[in-house]
């Protein structure tokens, strides 16, 4: 499964080089969907300012939360090939797949999906959160790394070394479409 993490209009607003992101994240979708994977679209459905506010100051928190309010931090952005198979999730913290956080490790699950590529925002926050639950959930994982931007310079690099070296595997998108080619 190839899981996209924030790609909403509101973070992809938010992130200074998210047109970077469309092509590799589209590239390894149409991959994963020729090899007869499963996609999923995770967006952050924040539920109140206060939960936010004391890692992000209670401004940038209030942005997020009136975000998730408006609908923006759940519509995608306009640069992802979206399909009507593919899963929509919402997560309520950084990860999609802590427990109590998100429905996605279930449905997932439920599809015999053992194996899952990473892409999105914040490499370094949601990302991260979301691959690092997935591993410790058993499930195989790759960070794709040119899918993914970090909040700030070195932070990407830094939450990619630190992911390869204990937790999983850590690709460029013509590796991991390489890889799918000769899984299908």
């Amino acid at each position: 499964a190839l899981v996209v993490v924030d790609m909403d209009e509101d973070s992809c607003e938010r992130a200074e080089r998210d047109g970077d992101l469309y092509g590799p994240v589209n590239a390894v979708a149409a991959a994963v969907r020729a090899a007869g994977g499963v996609l999923a679209f995770v967006t952050s459905a924040v539920p109140s300012a206060e939960t936010l506010a004391a890692g992000l100051g209670d401004e940038l928190a209030a942005s997020y939360a009136a975000a998730t309010a408006s609908g923006a931090a759940g519509r995608l952005a306009a640069g992802l090939d979206v399909r009507p198979g593919d899963l929509r999730a919402v997560k309520a913290r950084a990860s999609a797949f802590f427990p109590g956080n998100c429905d996605l490790p279930d449905r997932l699950r439920e599809r015999g999906v053992r194996d899952v590529l990473v892409a999105g925002l914040a490499t370094n926050i949601c990302c991260e959160s979301t691959a690092r639950d997935a591993c410790e959930l058993g499930y195989r994982v790759t960070m794709v790394s040119d899918a993914l931007i970090g909040n700030a310079w070195g932070l990407h690099e830094a939450s990619l070394s630190t992911f390869f070296r204990i937790f999983g595997d850590v690709r460029p998108s013509r590796e991991v479409i390489a890889m799918l080619r000769g899984a299908s």
